[in-house]
């Protein structure tokens, strides 16, 4: 018996991702071509980037087929590291808020 054995994973699921990836590009790119804009815009390049990204580290990185443990070490910290972002972002907005009203903004 040899230690280099592994496991094998059909080319097909390769393809069918790679095309997948191909259609989100394509999509992403319609959201210029249409000109979208605002928060319209940027909400529906982050989401088709986030799927991007998603398939590319599951499939590609192959973290559809590691132990759980491993995949919550590599996926929790970024995901963490958003709900943080988010909360600053409130948090800086109730400032600025603040500092409108007791200091006097545009008058």
């Amino acid at each position: 018996m040899t230690s280099s054995e592994g496991q094998q994973h059909p080319l097909g699921v390769y393809f069918k991702i790679w095309a997948l990836l191909f259609v989100l590009s394509g999509f992403s790119y319609m959201v210029d071509y249409y000109q979208f804009e605002g928060y319209l815009r940027w909400f529906l390049i982050i989401v088709f980037m986030m799927l991007k990204a998603g398939l590319i580290v599951a499939v590609f990185m192959h973290m559809m087929w590691e132990r759980m443990a491993l995949v919550y070490t590599i996926i929790v910290p970024p995901l963490l590291l958003l709900v943080f972002l988010g909360i600053g972002t409130l948090e800086g907005d109730h400032t600025f808020l603040t500092r409108m009203i007791f200091f006097g903004g545009a008058e």
